[in-house]
């Protein structure tokens, strides 16, 4: 019956009512937050009752991804990365909580390449390795990456929780692996990622061409009045970087009997100015710094000589007492994802690349100010093989 005749009008009155009790139950499509208030998201609710209070997911390609500057377990906007130093807002897709478990992962379809959640964690070369992993999977074969940005231990609680289906760039973490994959069995390796990662401390140009031999942990004692600062109190300063970070610093200064106090500058942003900063005013810092990482290509950052690193010395943090280990960085995919048949599955585990790869796309983001997104598809116009490679042609 037409809406315009009498009886039509009487007749949807009457409906109107029951319109409404359903709208406000939620068959339009609305999402209720776990906290109890209505959200307008279509794809999950979030955990403790309010968006945005943990890490945001970046609803397709790069846009989203955390870049230097970042604060770890921070919301990023949708559509747009996060800059240096800025904050962000939260996106509209879905929001993870800021104790780890997140909005609702959606579950590859057999056979396709459905929506798969990846993990971001807060260091630019992270950031580069995603972003160009999301411009293939979302250009070539069609999906959908939802990017969350997480701190390194949450994002591995999502193998559980069903939230995080890959973790691009993993670090050792050692306790988490026997935890997650051996222990647990919901996650498991997907194999190297090319790149081979260094950890260590280090000291501006300038500083170890007047000073030589402070290249060697033996004589920091000697120069620690030079890095007092207003943190460290009587001691000597060694700047780290975010706390999330792997580090084992504390002890090391302990056991090495040095006498200086681990500062955190809170990001990897922040610990690259403090690096710059110094090269250029010629200012004394010494502290945590680690590869591959593009600002070595601007700042060529001294390492100091820790004592060698053998295997075993590093089995008890509280004894630590030697070098960081060479890390064969590697990518960790949830046990459901690698059984799904999703096609992003096997591109997760041909992706591989050299620190000087990404290097270049990190600083392409950083440098250059180019948006993750546009600095990918840069680098895969330039390099057609690899990339034919990942997918298997």
């Amino acid at each position: 019956m037409h809406p315009r005749t009498r009886a039509g009008r009487r007749r949807i009155a009457a409906l109107l009512p029951l319109v409404a009790l359903l709208a406000a139950a939620g068959c339009g499509g609305a999402t209720v937050n776990a906290g109890g208030s209505s959200s307008s998201s279509s794809t999950a609710a979030t955990v403790g009752g309010s968006t945005g209070a943990g890490a945001a997911t970046g609803s397709s390609t790069a846009a989203g991804a955390a870049t230097a500057g970042t604060t770890p377990g921070t919301a990023t906007a949708s559509g747009t990365a996060a800059g240096s130093g800025g904050s962000a807002a939260a996106s509209p897709t879905a929001s993870t909580g800021s104790g780890g478990a997140g909005s609702a992962s959606m579950l590859p379809v057999t056979g396709s390449c459905a929506p798969f959640a990846l993990a971001m964690n807060d260091w630019v070369g992270y950031t580069a390795d995603a972003a160009v992993l999301t411009y293939v999977a979302e250009k070539n074969l069609n999906c959908k990456v939802n990017q969350k940005a997480l701190k390194e231990e949450i994002a591995w609680q999502g193998f559980s929780s069903g939230q995080v289906d890959v973790i691009l760039e993993n670090w050792g973490h050692a306790d988490l692996v026997a935890k997650y994959i051996d222990q647990q069995k919901v996650a498991e390796d997907a194999g190297p990622t090319g790149n081979l990662g260094q950890i260590g401390w280090y000291v501006p140009p300038w500083l170890a061409k007047k000073y030589p031999d402070i290249t060697d942990y033996k004589n920091l004692n000697k120069y620690a009045d030079m890095f007092k600062t207003s943190e460290s109190g009587g001691q000597g300063q060694l700047l780290d970087g975010d706390p999330s970070f792997v580090t084992n610093d504390e002890a090391l200064v302990k056991n090495l009997k040095l006498n200086y106090k681990v500062v955190y500058a809170g990001s990897e942003a922040a610990l690259i100015q403090a690096f710059r900063n110094a090269e250029q005013n010629k200012t004394p810092v010494i502290g945590y710094f680690y590869s591959p990482q593009w600002f070595l290509s601007e700042v060529p950052l001294v390492k100091v000589a820790l004592p060698p690193y053998t295997d075993g010395c590093d089995s008890d943090p509280a004894t630590i007492a030697c070098d960081y280990p060479d890390y064969t960085l590697n990518k960790i995919i949830s046990k459901r994802f690698a059984d799904s048949g999703s096609a992003a599955v096997n591109l997760v585990r041909n992706f591989r690349w050299t620190n000087a790869d990404q290097d270049l796309v990190a600083r392409y983001i950083t440098a250059d100010k180019m948006s993750p997104e546009d600095a990918a598809a840069k680098w895969v116009q330039a390099n057609p093989d690899k990339v034919a490679a990942w997918l298997g042609k």
